[in-house]
């Protein structure tokens, strides 16, 4: 049950930080759309949440636009508390997300080697060009 209840207050972290992104960071040089809130982590006691952000764009630009939000840490916490009723407002903590970018260099390596002839596509996998079900229908 406890489990379940730091689950929900972790989307709903997400989603208020989503929000607040377009509101709280209004930067010319700042580009929002290139900025994903992939996870929120909150601690059991609601002190501290650990926010993962996906970032698009070379590695400097990801560190640049990391710091900004870095920087509007505080309004962040605020929106979170104004809108969001929990005992404890958890401080924020932004962390640089990786994984998005990790699953898409898969994908391409195995588009790659798939194109190659190196690995064949499964006729089960649902990306299946003509459509048609493989399997021998039930008597």
């Amino acid at each position: 049950m406890k489990a379940d209840r730091i689950t929900r207050v972790n989307e709903l972290i997400r989603r208020e930080l989503g929000v607040q992104l377009y509101r709280v960071v209004s930067r010319p040089d700042f580009d929002t759309a290139a900025v994903t809130f992939t996870h929120a982590i909150t601690s059991v006691d609601l002190r501290t949440c650990r926010v993962l952000v996906s970032i698009r764009g070379e590695p400097a630009e990801q560190e640049r636009m990391l710091v900004i939000l870095k920087r509007h840490r505080v309004e962040f916490q605020k929106a979170i508390h104004d809108n969001i009723v929990l005992r404890y407002t958890p401080q924020i903590h932004f962390v640089l997300d990786h994984s998005v970018e990790q699953g898409d260099q898969i994908l391409q390596l195995l588009n790659q080697m798939e194109a190659s002839g190196e690995v064949k596509r499964d006729p089960e996998s649902p990306g299946d060009e003509d459509g048609a079900d493989p399997r021998p229908p039930n008597a």
